[in-house]
């Protein structure tokens, strides 16, 4: 979970070695990790339409992010001591307002989403998070490229595309709106975590967000009369919270601490247009939904969009990771 140590010199007894062996080993391991952030965030929406199959939307969260968050915490005391948890109430209120927006108002609707929607087109509109970190950035008096602008509103043309009213087969509006909703308020979380005096420690940061967010949703559950049937739920929807809890949660949130510490920018910014483009391919290979144009012609207008913003501001931070711009960790 931190920077790794750089790697050893090859010794006199090594020398006969292949002069790449060294460096193959680290370009390994980025790559993989990569390849997690990819995969697994981008299989979440998936995982998370067949989890609300059986289970009520906003306790399934719950239950997802409070065995995250406490699993979390154990880590974080085994890994840096107990007392990488102490913080003060400044830093505990950061945390649990951020997290309150992240996951509950962003993951929290996007479960509910779900239940109306496809996953592909969910993970399409929750593509447009670095869009609107963008707009409340500009509204704060941030002034960002004019290349930036451009790339905005290309990816808000997508967005226009993809929720005309058709234009996505017979899906709700609710469902559609929910979603940009969630996007809104995962962005406003995001551009605030920046702003706000947070824990120095991420993992830190991150467990009590998830436990803050988890207590959200099950209040919001409960507050709209959500029951969870122990013998309604169905094994598929079991195995796929527990991958959330498990890959979504902890594993791919991992390997995206350890990208932040050992990757440039650039490249661990790409997740933000690849997990949509994964999102709809297991949505259709899966789950059999159907991608119809306009959902093809939008996402992919909304994906370049998030591609032109992500690299125009990746090439003017290059010396710093821009926290209002981190993962949408479904």
């Amino acid at each position: 979970m931190t920077r790794n140590a750089a790697p050893a010199t090859t010794s006199s007894s090594t020398r006969g070695a292949p002069a790449a062996t060294p460096a193959s080993r680290p370009q390994t391991v980025l790559w993989t990790a990569l390849a997690i952030v990819y995969v697994v965030w981008g299989s979440t929406y998936l995982a998370i339409r067949v989890v609300v199959e059986t289970m009520p939307p906003f306790l399934s969260a719950a239950i997802r992010f409070l065995t995250a968050g406490l699993l979390l915490v154990g880590i974080v005391a085994w890994r840096f001591g107990p007392a990488a948890l102490r913080i003060d109430r400044r830093r505990l209120a950061s945390a649990v307002l951020v997290g309150l927006l992240l996951l509950l108002g962003g993951n929290g609707l996007v479960v509910l989403a779900e239940t109306r929607i496809p996953s592909g087109l969910a993970a399409l509109l929750v593509a447009s998070v670095p869009l609107w970190v963008i707009v409340l950035r500009s509204l704060f008096g941030d002034r960002p490229r004019a290349a930036t602008f451009a790339g905005v509103l290309l990816g808000f043309s997508g967005l226009v595309v993809l929720t005309l009213p058709g234009s996505s087969g017979t899906v709700r509006l609710a469902g559609i709106v929910a979603v940009l909703a969630a996007a809104l308020l995962w962005s406003i979380g995001s551009f605030l975590s920046s702003r706000l005096p947070m824990p120095a420690n991420p993992f830190t940061a991150s467990a009590y967000e998830m436990l803050a967010g988890g207590l959200g949703d099950l209040g919001l559950g409960l507050v709209r009369g959500e029951h969870l049937h122990l013998g309604a739920v169905s094994t598929n929807s079991w195995l796929a919270l527990a991958y959330l809890v498990v890959f979504g949660s902890l594993v791919a949130f991992s390997a995206f601490a350890w990208l932040l510490q050992n990757a440039p920018l650039s490249l661990v910014a790409t997740y933000a247009y690849v997990n949509p483009v994964v999102a709809v391919g297991l949505g259709w290979l899966i789950l059999s939904e159907a991608v119809t144009w306009p959902i093809a012609l939008g996402g992919a207008v909304v994906v370049a969009g998030v591609f032109v913003v992500v690299n125009t501001e990746s090439a003017a931070k290059r010396a710093h990771v821009p926290k209002d711009e981190g993962p949408v960790t479904q």
